[in-house]
């Protein structure tokens, strides 16, 4: 390990942990609580991941492995050494800045949000375990070191989203988010065996060399892909495993821009590019269409919900269909620019509407708000920004990777077309949504008449600690951080770094639609790129257009207009019924499998053993009458009658000789009177 910028980034993994151990060991003995001590740290890691990132950019891709233990010989796989390691490349250092950005500010912003909690110090704790577990998912070089971090991002998550477990809402959420991020781990599990178990490696560069030389194929290679998705399916909040973060925004609203915008969410993500090379077409294909599909339900749901942090939650899970879509499609490099962009401006939306909670004294109804620019118009202007990018409008980032994913689809439709065409009409379509639902909620809320007059008097702007971080993701969200041209992302620093890798797909058949070399694709993007832009803007236009006609100028009665589509509108406003659906069929089937399970160990088994204890008891008990009167009877009657004639033979029995004599003459006499005839 020669090269310093591996020593940085070990320094950026374990500066976290250390904030979290002295924190939830001595918290509550340090100033403050220890609050300026994670923070400090946490900037700190940032300025090293952005040296890292400046550093790599005139380097190469730097990696280091160590035996981590040795299990010796197996007659199946050889000798078993689990090594370990870390790699710093340029996917691993752009995510390592984008974690740290927003793992930072949302440190800067909880000081003042969760100021007064009781648990001050334990939250900034479970912060800085949470960051921990994330960077270890980017830095590793190896896939059971992944899965280790993976989980430590579950188990963090579930102490921050149940952070208020005094609350019944917090600690359910808590334990639907682990629960149903446990069923996807399953699947992502059985992937790293299936890996493991034929190439015997869990190192990357070493599972992808097995992968081109032929050695993992096929429909196993397909399998082993789609499994491994599964983990993606769970952590990224995709269908059908989409429902848990919804309800997870029950946990302090900072959290929800830690885990909702860049980090938890986004690893899934990150994990199918990482191991985007080792995709068969088919397991493209299911990507594709679960990003897809994952998209336009989460839109459609989005634009009905009156809770601030609900429509913003599904946002997140639509927009990450749309980066889990362009991975499957091939456009690797826009499925991660979508993901930095939307790390930033949906952490900026997410602290905003933390902001307007602690404004609005804690009412998250946007049917309580209203008129909010005039009292905060920092958190407007961001919360703007931020919307504006979202939806797609030029000058933004927002802009320039949606319209590289949607050239990005038009292309693949081109390229393969029929039924493929439903790829870029849902990515299109779900723009429109996207721009009507987070227009509807900016002028819900910061627009008209103030619709709860009380908590709008008693409303202000929040301290600089919660406004700065607000202003500087809002300032990221624009294209100059990224490309000099606002119009095009492929001139830009950020779309070179993130160049897409060759795929290797070896030994695989059957694809369900084609892959085309790098260059070819790439091509047939830039071909799409000027229709697709149009028909963005387009969609955009009329998705902003509609929420002005129908929540600022009023010109379509949307009361009457939800009386007219009713069904259609309880069907979204009550999430497609997927919670009902589960309860009636998943949960409900599990409890009636505990009782079914429980009522076969009560009566067959408990049953088998305790008939087998009862007819036990009632043998020994037989027996034991048996032994006592029969077996005791004849023992104690043939001792009865021993006894008998011991005691008769016990008086002739006297040890004298003159006594023996005489019963000698005695019996003498006897055989004589009777044998006297004979003689």
């Amino acid at each position: 390990m020669d090269n310093p910028l591996l020593y940085l980034s070990i320094s950026v993994l374990f500066i976290p942990i250390i904030s979290f151990l002295i924190l939830i060991f001595f918290g509550k003995r340090l100033p403050r609580r220890g609050d300026w001590l994670a923070t400090g740290l946490l900037f700190l890691n940032l300025i090293i991941s952005i040296i890292i990132l400046i550093g790599l950019t005139n380097s190469g891709v730097y990696s280091i492995s160590f035996e981590w233990f040795n299990l010796g010989a197996s007659p199946l796989f050889g000798e078993l050494r689990f090594s370990a390691g870390f790699i710093v490349d340029e996917l691993s250092a752009i995510m390592l800045v984008v974690v740290n950005i927003i793992s930072s500010f949302v440190h800067l912003f909880s000081i003042k949000y969760m100021e007064g909690d009781k648990k001050y110090h334990r939250y900034f704790a479970f912060l800085g375990l949470f960051t921990f577990s994330m960077l270890g998912i980017v830095l590793t070089n190896n896939l059971l070191i992944m899965y280790v971090f993976w989980e430590l991002v579950g188990v963090s998550s579930y102490l921050l989203i149940g952070f208020w477990y005094e609350k019944k809402a917090p600690y359910e959420a808590a334990k639907k988010a682990f629960i149903v991020n446990r069923v996807g781990d399953v699947g992502f599990f059985l992937g790293i065996l299936i890996i493991f178990t034929t190439l015997h490696t869990f190192n990357f560069s070493e599972i992808f060399a097995g992968v081109e030389a032929g050695r993992l194929s096929g429909g196993l290679l397909t399998a082993a892909g789609v499994l491994l998705f599964c983990g993606a399916v769970g952590k990224s909040a995709q269908f059908p495993l989409h429902v848990w973060l919804p309800d997870a925004m029950e946990g302090p609203t900072p959290v929800s821009a830690l885990i909702h915008a860049a980090t938890m969410v986004a690893a899934g993500v990150y994990m199918v590019a990482r191991k985007f090379v080792m995709f068969s077409p088919d397991a493209l294909t299911v990507i594709t269409y679960i990003g897809a599909i994952t998209a336009f339900i989460a839109a459609s749901i989005a634009i009905t919900q009156n809770d601030i942090k609900k429509v913003l939650a599904y946002s997140t899970i639509s927009q990450l269909g749309y980066m889990i879509m362009a991975l499957g499609i091939g456009a690797y490099t826009y499925a991660m620019f979508h993901l930095v962009t939307h790390a930033f401006f949906k952490a900026c939306l997410f602290l905003a509407a933390g902001s307007i909670i602690i404004g609005m004294h804690h009412k998250q109804d946007v049917g309580d708000m209203g008129g909010l620019r005039k009292k905060m118009p920092i958190t407007y202007y961001t919360f703007l920004i931020s919307t504006l990018s979202i939806c797609g409008v030029p000058f933004t980032s927002g802009f320039l990777s949606k319209d590289s994913i949607l050239s990005a689809s038009l292309a693949f439709a081109n390229i393969n077309g029929g039924f493929h065409y439903i790829i870029p009409v849902v990515a299109f379509g779900v723009a429109a949504l996207t721009a009507f639902y987070m227009f509807r909620l900016l002028i819900k809320t910061f627009y008209g008449e103030p619709r709860n007059k009380e908590a709008y008097d008693h409303c202000k702007e929040s301290p600089f600690v919660m406004t700065a971080p607000l202003v500087g993701l809002a300032i990221l969200s624009f294209f100059a951080f990224y490309t000099p041209n606002p119009f095009n992302a492929e001139s830009g620093w950020l779309v070179k770094m993130l160049e897409a890798p060759e795929m290797i797909l070896a030994g695989t058949s059957g694809a369900v639609y084609k892959i085309l070399p790098k260059v070819e694709f790439l091509e047939a993007v830039h071909h799409a790129h000027y229709t697709a832009m149009f028909l963005s803007l387009l969609c955009a236009g009329i998705g902003i257009l509609a929420a002005y006609l129908f929540y600022h100028w009023k010109k379509v009665n949307v009361k009457k207009l939800t009386e007219t589509f009713n069904p259609i509108y309880k069907f979204s406003l009550n999430k497609w019924y997927f919670d009902e659906l589960y309860d009636k069929t998943i949960i409900s089937g599990t409890f009636l499998l505990t009782r079914v399970s429980n009522w076969f160990d009560k009566y067959i088994v408990d049953g088998l053993v305790n008939g087998s204890g009862s007819f036990t008891q009632f043998s020994s008990k037989v027996s034991g009458k048996f032994d006592n009167f029969f077996v005791d009877g004849l023992v104690n009657l043939t001792g009865g009658i021993v006894a008998f004639f011991g005691l008769i033979f016990r008086k002739i029995q006297t040890g004298r000789i003159q006594t023996y004599i005489a019963f000698l003459i005695f019996g003498i006499l006897i055989l004589f009177f009777i044998f006297r005839d004979m003689l």
